[in-house]
């Protein structure tokens, strides 16, 4: 198995120390810098590989494009991971040995530690009961971006290009035919005024609302092969 790991970044100041701890593990890297303030580029780091957006594309782009170039260099799988140092690189492994060809495999985040918002706990549980109705699959972790993906994604025909792109890829891959496997991960959520987020509690929420609200009506309505055009 040939796979690399992929890590969209966006303002980050913990990415240096994010792709340190990755290569300390020997992985190769592809970092897609989605329009940061300063441009993220470390001349001295190895084996990683560096693209750079002009403007804010939205997290799914920047995963599609680390996908596109992890395809052009002969990788047939990667492992996405965020730049805020939530995911932890000694748990790469656990989704490695979990993979098969043509599965995403999710991190399921251990969220028992009292650091882990309440937010975000009811967060998770209400974006996997609204995949559960669209797929009738259950989840541990819809919204982890912590995760193994064939290079195969590429072919799905994905629209939403933010974080509504982690809802949209499950679904889709999902109503090919295909598999998703949750594996237990440990992860790691710092003090609350070193936490960074860029999720828009409007705009995203909104973008989600609609997302939800159509993959609903497709899969009720017995038209999903809709979604494919």
């Amino acid at each position: 198995m040939n796979f690399c790991i992929v890590v969209p970044v966006y303002n980050s100041p913990y990415i240096k120390e994010v792709l340190l701890d990755i290569l300390d593990y020997g992985y190769k890297l592809i970092v897609v810098d989605d329009g940061s303030d300063e441009k993220i580029y470390f001349s001295d780091l190895k084996d990683v590989e560096f693209i750079s957006h002009k403007v804010n594309m939205g997290k799914g782009e920047a995963i599609l494009s680390g996908a596109k170039r992890a395809k052009e260099l002969g990788y047939d799988c990667f492992v996405t991971m965020d730049a805020d140092k939530q995911h932890i690189s000694s748990q790469i492994d656990k989704l490695v040995k979990s993979y098969e060809p043509n599965t995403i495999v999710v991190g399921n985040r251990d969220f028992s530690t009292p650091e882990v918002p309440d937010s975000s706990k009811f967060g998770r549980k209400f974006s996997n009961f609204w995949v559960m109705l669209e797929t009738f699959k259950k989840l541990g972790d819809t919204q982890s971006g912590f995760r193994m993906y064939p290079i195969s994604i590429l072919d799905l025909p994905l629209k939403n290009k933010r974080f509504d792109f982690e809802i949209e890829i499950l679904v889709y891959h999902l109503y090919t035919g295909a598999k998703i496997k949750d594996v237990e991960v440990e992860c790691y959520y710092p003090p609350k005024e070193e936490r960074i987020s860029h999720f828009d509690k409007i705009n995203d929420n909104v973008r989600l609302t609609i997302l939800h609200t159509k993959l609903m009506i497709f899969r009720y309505l017995f038209l999903r092969g809709f979604l494919w055009r």
